[in-house]
C-alpha cells in the first residue's frame, strides 16, 4: 500500500470510505471536516492507495501538547493485512517527528474491535472523561 498525502482529488472516495466503515455522523458532515484539515496540518491527513484505488485513509493532529488521530479507516474487504497498523504507524513518525510526547484519539465504547486494535499496538484507556461542545453545527447549514 502507498501511504501519501490526503489531495483534492480523493475527496470523494474518502467520503465513500468513511461511509462504508460507518464513521460519519449527521452532526460531522465529512466534506467539512476534509476542509477544515485541509486548512490546518494538511500534510497529516493521509491516504492508503493500492492499484485499484483508495482503500484507506487516517486524519491526525498535533496541538503542541498531545497528537490526535480520527478517521482511521479500511475498507472492511482490506482489513486484516496490516494496512491500518502502517497507517498509525506512519502518523506516530510523522507526530514523533515534529516533537509530540503522547498521541489519543477516542473510540466509540461499543466499537471492540476497534479498541482491540489500538491495544494490541500499546494504547491504553487513559482515566479521563471524554467532554465536547459543538460550536458550529455542520447539519443546521
Amino acid at each position: 500500500m502507498e501511504i501519501r498525502p490526503f489531495a483534492p482529488h480523493d475527496e470523494a472516495a474518502v467520503v465513500a470510505l468513511w461511509k462504508e466503515c460507518e464513521l460519519t455522523r449527521p452532526w460531522n458532515d465529512p466534506h467539512k471536516d476534509i476542509a477544515r484539515k485541509a486548512a490546518v496540518q494538511p500534510e497529516l491527513f493521509l491516504v492508503g492507495v493500492l492499484a485499484e484505488g483508495l482503500i484507506a485513509s487516517v486524519m491526525a493532529g498535533y496541538d503542541g501538547h498531545r497528537g490526535w488521530v480520527n478517521y482511521l479507516a479500511v475498507r472492511p474487504s482490506h482489513r486484516g493485512r496490516g494496512f491500518a497498523r502502517a497507517l498509525m504507524q506512519r502518523v506516530e513518525e510523522l507526530l514523533l517527528h515534529r516533537g509530540c510526547p503522547k498521541v489519543s484519539l477516542l473510540v466509540r465504547s461499543g466499537n471492540r474491535r476497534a479498541l482491540d486494535f489500538y491495544r494490541h499496538l500499546g494504547y491504553a484507556q487513559d482515566e479521563a472523561v471524554s467532554l465536547g461542545k459543538r460550536l458550529i453545527r455542520d447539519d443546521a447549514a
